[in-house]
């Protein structure tokens, strides 16, 4: 399973950039996503970019693909948990989800103890913060190492190029950004999707450190939005390279991450052009863990993606998006 090296390199000059359709209407463009609102939907097209830092850094072959196709997967093994706003996947690198309005609050659920961005869990611990988001935590923890149960460590959500800024509950509570009750109901949710999480990471033989999640309105009803359990929004280390005192291998975006902070980049000025081979490798990690976590085959969408998501999103737009009094007709 899994792409070989040579593929991959073969790959490169196709990664998605960047999608333009004119006749979708009006775009807007987050760090890796190209966003078209249509009617009452969202058309979200996940592109090969990666983002760190809050800083877009390149771009990785396949990477959207594996976004879309592992949030899909995840979206319906979690139903009985929350609903969520996925109506359709009509390309490899295409949702369609219903409109909602999203709550200003990410939710960071962390089960351990690492990081190395400017909010992370381990940052703010080295340098003597022991109550990090209002959270009191025991002296003697190394980096890496399980945090005596998971936590909720919630940020805001910046616009691009901005940095998210860390939020206790009280502060959530206090400011007014989401209502007592709703907030106890996502710390509940978060909690049951990060268990359910780990649970289906340690039978692929990987350990979900700690993930992102989002949540947004319809019609007054909770639901989540955005992506779930994936590599950009998720730290998953290889189970068998676990030990106390040593960095796993990560299966995930930390591995592009950790590549530019051990070059002195934290997100400030231009980051450092990625090489080949780190791209790479890169976009096996991507593969791999969406090959073990769904237990499927990584299978290619056609090339180029562009080409291939305009076909797609046309016919789905004829037969599934037209206005309700033309399909009637």
């Amino acid at each position: 399973m899994g792409l070989s090296a040579a593929e991959l390199q073969a790959a490169l000059p196709y990664a998605l950039q960047r999608v333009d359709l004119p006749n979708l209407g009006p775009k807007r463009e987050g760090k890796v996503r190209e966003i078209y609102e249509y009617e009452d939907s969202l058309i979200l097209i996940s592109t090969d970019r990666i983002s760190a830092f809050d800083r877009v850094l390149g771009v990785i072959p396949f990477k959207g693909q594996v976004l879309n196709q592992l949030s899909a997967w995840w979206f319906e093994q979690t139903r009985d948990i929350v609903p969520n706003h996925l109506i359709a996947v009509p390309d490899p690198n295409v949702m369609v989800v219903r409109r909602a309005n999203p709550l200003p609050v990410e939710v960071i659920v962390r089960g351990y103890i690492t990081g190395v961005t400017r909010t992370s869990l381990w940052t703010l611990y080295a340098q003597g913060e022991r109550r990090p988001y209002g959270i009191p935590l025991p002296d003697g923890l190394q980096k890496n190492d399980p945090l005596p149960y998971p936590i909720l460590t919630p940020t805001t959500k910046a616009p691009s190029g901005a940095h998210d800024e860390i939020l206790t509950r009280e502060e959530i509570l206090n400011r007014g950004l989401v209502s007592k009750d709703l907030w106890e109901r996502i710390e509940a949710i978060a909690l049951a999707l990060f268990q359910r999480g780990q649970e289906r990471a340690r039978e692929a033989g990987l350990i979900l450190v700690d993930t992102k999640y989002e949540f947004g309105l319809i019609d007054g009803e909770l639901v989540l939005i955005d992506e779930l359990h994936t590599p950009d929004s998720s730290r998953f280390w290889l189970a068998e390279t676990y030990a106390r005192g040593r960095e796993p291998e990560s299966y995930d975006k930390e591995f592009v991450r950790a590549w530019f902070a051990a070059r002195g980049y934290r997100g400030d000025g231009a980051p450092p052009t990625m090489p080949e081979e780190l791209i790479v490798a890169a976009a096996a990690r991507y593969i791999a863990a969406y090959e073990r976590l769904t237990g499927q085959p990584f299978v290619p969408g056609e090339q180029p993606a562009v080409t291939r998501i305009a076909r797609h999103l046309e016919r789905f737009k004829e037969e599934f998006l037209m206005p309700v009094s033309r399909r009637n007709k």
